[in-house]
């Protein structure tokens, strides 16, 4: 990798980007712009205009859920479009693992971030996009310390610690925010000659895991992701470390889809106050009401 873009990530760090590209601590900086908030994913304009109003710091722009077992992909460049005219946020748009031609696309028409996206089913099983090789900042998903610094390396300007898409289910992404950030506590205490192995262990790029024990943090923004369906879960995950959250289109499927969102964007924000949470999640019974857990996922949870 070039040595041309060194930059100053949370601490000292030494990545590069192409020379075509925005060096990575103006996309690093640019994730930045987003912490303290939750992005809010709307699949059709008048849910965009509900996030914006309801105080979303970001729209995660993504197509309707596919039917039956239909692969889900890159959302509708007209969709993407139209969306960016009507909101003075942010847009993220998701491309598929290792799709980099539905990354150059979500490029070429401007959007603010794109999302690699897992969750859409990869268009490659053993490569990511080398986001390097873009301007536009990349947000990647992770389980485990290994994993969300190795998205790092690939260029990924933000984490998001990743749980189960739908059913409102928030234990899988606690899993996962818990799992970074009991490695980064692991790695805090260990002497230096011990972080080789543990690279090694983990399968992390070293010079990343050097900053990460350094710092005491992920080099990038770390968002989560997966299950986040009331206030209390989104101060959850923020109390154990994240930046911002992630809510799902799911949160629209309620009779006054605002009430709901504003309460998750209250909480995010103030996340220590239990006082405004409870405020928060007041009256939030009946908007509840389409999360709750199926009875197979509560089994499979227990067993």
């Amino acid at each position: 990798m070039a040595e041309d873009g060194t930059v100053t990530v949370y601490g000292s760090s030494t990545l590069a980007d192409s020379k075509h590209s925005n060096p990575f601590s103006i996309k690093v900086g640019l994730a930045q712009l987003l912490r303290g908030g939750a992005v809010v994913e709307a699949t059709s304009l008048q849910q965009a205009k509900i996030a914006e109003e309801a105080g979303a710091c970001s729209i995660l722009i993504s197509e309707p859920p596919p039917r039956g077992a239909a692969i889900s992909r890159m959302p509708d460049p007209s969709l993407v479009k139209e969306i960016k005219r009507a909101v003075s946020i942010p847009v993220i748009a998701r491309a598929r693992a290792g799709h980099f031609v539905e990354a150059q696309i979500l490029e070429a028409i401007d959007v603010d971030y794109i999302d690699e996206g897992e969750v859409l089913g990869p268009a490659d099983e053993h490569n990511h996009i080398n986001k390097h090789n873009f301007r536009t900042p990349f947000i990647c998903g992770c389980r485990d310390l290994g994993e969300a610094l190795r998205r790092v390396r690939e260029g990924a300007a933000m984490i998001r610690a990743q749980g189960d898409v739908a059913g409102g289910n928030i234990a899988s992404t606690v899993r996962s925010v818990r799992a970074v950030m009991g490695e980064i506590r692991v790695l805090s205490n260990m002497d230096e000659d011990e972080v080789f192995g543990f690279a090694k262990r983990i399968g992390a790029p070293y010079d990343l895991l050097a900053q990460a024990k350094q710092v005491g943090r992920l080099p990038v923004v770390q968002f989560a992701a997966g299950g986040i369906a009331t206030p209390a879960d989104a101060a959850l995950v923020m109390q154990l470390g994240c930046d911002g959250v992630f809510v799902g289109s799911e949160i629209f499927d309620c009779p006054d889809p605002y009430k709901r969102v504003r309460a998750i964007v209250q909480a995010v924000r103030h996340y220590t106050d239990p006082h405004v949470l409870a405020e928060a999640s007041s009256g939030l019974e009946e908007q509840m009401a389409g999360l709750s857990l199926m009875r197979e996922q509560i089994e499979n949870q227990t067993a």
